[in-house]
């Protein structure tokens, strides 16, 4: 055969491939599986069926539930006006608890009782899916990366909106549902504790952001540059190394004097991506509990220069202030 790409790839009607058996003491596969031309022009052509199980159904019930939590209450602060909430989406938002409750389980409903239970409930649904992700992946004799790797971006999230807050002894802390409210949270947690672009993890976050982009165009540009000679066929690449991966490893050495692996650059964007939400939740978790203001902090280790005095005092520096 050919040649083919996503352009002139031919999309072969046949039984559908239904997986290896499943063990005893797991649910069937669910749905009857069918063939969608549209999706066989940017992957596999062949749709279902999948896998749900209890954890499944679990994570979807909860997920469910929290998106239904924080809709309602959105909905509900604009008086249940559907124009509204369509027009003001973007600004409306659930807010956790008022700093007067600390961290006390279960404040009034309409004070940040929703917040808690929505938030209770989202994080809940996700772990539980990681934990399902963890599950196929060993019934299928495979490696657990996929799993790790959520639970990278689910430590993120759990540190803004579980493990910080408890730290600073108030669900005030924490981050509301909702999206120009969170990015204006981000943008005042920032202000507040001095300036984040002088926290080194925040710093580290970001350049395993940026590492993790470039190396994914690094690595699909040379797949799709070396596609005409089978480069996608990862594989055999691998078992048996041909002219797509000769060809990509000349490239690299000739470009830059050093080349990744058909494996190592997999490992690579993979630790990359990790360490990119690893990090992040490591800088959040010390902002406010160890660290007061990011950018003193640099200031005290050579990190950030000193600027000049300009006469003006600071007022959290007079007699009488409390700290």
């Amino acid at each position: 055969m050919g040649y083919q790409n996503i352009f002139t790839q031919v999309q072969v009607r046949s039984v559908p491939e239904m997986g290896v058996a499943l063990p005893p003491g797991n649910w069937s596969r669910d749905g009857t599986p069918s063939y969608n031309w549209l999706m066989g022009k940017i992957g596999e052509a062949q749709i279902g069926p999948f896998y749900l199980g209890r954890l499944g159904l679990a994570s979807l019930f909860l997920g469910f539930l929290a998106f239904e939590i924080v809709g309602l209450n959105m909905w509900a602060s604009v008086n249940w006006d559907p124009v509204q909430f369509l027009r003001q989406l973007p600004w409306l938002a659930l807010e956790p608890p008022s700093p007067k409750w600390g961290l006390k389980v279960l404040p009034p409903l309409a004070e940040g009782g929703w917040w808690l239970i929505a938030g209770f409930c989202m994080t809940t649904s996700l772990i539980l899916w990681n934990i399902r992700i963890y599950m196929r992946a060993k019934a299928l004799n495979m490696g657990t990366h996929t799993a790790w790797a959520f639970a990278s971006a689910l430590w993120l999230m759990i540190v803004l909106g579980f493990l910080r807050p408890l730290a600073m002894g108030s669900w005030s802390e924490a981050v509301p549902f909702g999206i120009f409210p969170h990015l204006d949270w981000t943008a005042a947690f920032s202000i507040r504790y001095g300036n984040l672009f002088y926290n080194p993890f925040h710093c580290l976050s970001i350049v395993f952001l940026y590492g993790s982009t470039l190396l994914f165009a690094m690595h699909g540009a040379t797949i799709l540059a070396v596609g005409r000679y089978g480069g996608e066929r990862e594989i055999e690449q691998i078992t048996d190394r041909g002219t797509a991966s000769e060809r990509a490893a000349l490239f690299w050495r000739w470009t830059m004097g050093f080349n990744a692996t058909m494996e190592s650059v997999h490992r690579w964007a993979w630790w990359f991506a990790v360490l990119t939400t690893l990090t992040g939740g490591i800088g959040i978790l010390l902002t406010g509990t160890v660290v007061d203001n990011w950018y003193l902090w640099a200031q005290e280790h050579s990190y950030a220069p000193l600027y000049p005095s300009t006469g003006t005092i600071d007022p959290a520096t007079l007699p009488g202030v409390v700290k």
